[in-house]
């Protein structure tokens, strides 16, 4: 990367200063700034979460009622001049949070660690405590926009991970980088025409990776596109190469427009032992490897990967947001069997 350097000009000669090395000074400030934000935004929620508390008490004891919350709403409003949150719409939702977490020692603290606006989102439209939790914690990680959060809803993040990780579940305990993968993704931004090609899916992708990496997860980093590796005298060349921070570890990523086939499996599994013999450095943790594919046969899939000792898994992407009741019908068939072959061992 090229010096950050500002030139001054004396009566001899130019002088330059290399603002690189202040980096790791940008970095301290930077860290000491984001853990100010969050201890402001708990001490915030943690005011309204009081205020909830303390209007839902007297609303159940009958000593409150919808005028006294109006009149509250103006005369704080008068007292503090310019104050935003407390119109008595938003005192209510105040008491609806409050009533909800309530005696939750799991969710409680988590509510906390989100804006009130992501809060709002999470209160409204996830419908159970499993999925308020997942998005509660899938803010706080990925430090979501109320966008980007209700993004992850419409593509029913949730339900998908869930399903993906019941069905995977062998899978995924052979690896610890695997648990960052899923089997379905959702790609409806990504405005592909009618019939496309591989090389058209890769630079629709890399055009809308900011898109992608929200979908694929934002502990991803992109290392290269058609990623070259030579292995011998021969160039092979990697459809995507990511690098997730959290684990350290590379992901290799094939793209297919039709259906998967069990020989991907073996193109999959010569790409990571080359990363791992040649790219990988000695502190990161083994790669691992995801086909991405327009269509795929769980049963061929399930064959396919048995006897593989690669970390690796099959996924599935859509160019639309998925239907919700087929995904959810999906989640509760799989969660039946699961919970009828435990009770058969």
């Amino acid at each position: 990367m090229a010096k950050k350097t500002i030139g001054i000009k004396n009566k001899t000669n130019i002088i330059s200063f290399d603002y690189k090395q202040f980096d790791e000074l940008i970095a301290i400030v930077e860290r000491a700034r984001a853990r100010l934000h969050r201890a402001a935004n708990r001490e915030f929620i943690t005011m309204y979460w009081d205020v909830g508390a303390y209007i839902s008490k007297k609303l159940e004891s009958a000593e409150w009622g919808n005028a006294t919350v109006n009149t509250f709403s103006k005369f704080i409003n008068t007292k503090y001049p310019g104050i935003i949150g407390f119109s008595p719409q938003n005192i209510w939702r105040m008491r609806q949070l409050y009533d909800y977490y309530k005696g939750n020692e799991k969710l409680s603290p988590l509510v906390r660690e989100i804006s009130w606006t992501n809060n709002m989102v999470v209160l409204a439209r996830a419908k159970t405590d499993e999925a308020k939790e997942f998005y509660l914690r899938l803010c706080t990680n990925n430090n979501y926009s109320k966008r980007e959060l209700e993004r992850q809803i419409d593509s029913m993040m949730f339900e998908r991970t869930m399903v993906s990780d019941v069905k995977n579940k062998d899978f995924l305990a052979r690896s610890e980088g695997l648990q960052s993968l899923r089997d379905s993704y959702i790609l409806e931004f990504m405005n592909l025409p009618v019939e496309y090609k591989e090389n058209d899916l890769r630079k629709a992708i890399i055009g809308n990776l900011k898109q992608f990496i929200l979908e694929f997860g934002k502990d991803f980093a992109l290392m290269g596109e058609e990623y070259r590796v030579q292995v011998g005298k021969s160039d092979f060349k990697i459809d995507l190469l990511f690098y997730n921070r959290t684990l350290q570890c590379m992901v290799a990523v094939e793209l297919k427009t039709g259906k998967f086939k069990p020989e991907h499996v073996g193109q999959l599994e010569f790409y990571l032992e080359a990363l791992d013999s040649d790219v990988k450095k000695n502190h990161e943790n083994p790669s691992v490897g995801l086909v991405l594919c327009a269509d795929k046969d769980d049963a061929v899939v399930e064959y396919a990967l048995r006897r593989s000792i690669s970390p690796a898994l099959i996924a599935e992407y859509q160019l639309c947001l998925p239907d919700k009741k087929v995904l959810q019908d999906k989640l509760s068939e799989i969660k039946i069997m699961t919970e009828s072959t435990s009770s058969d061992v």
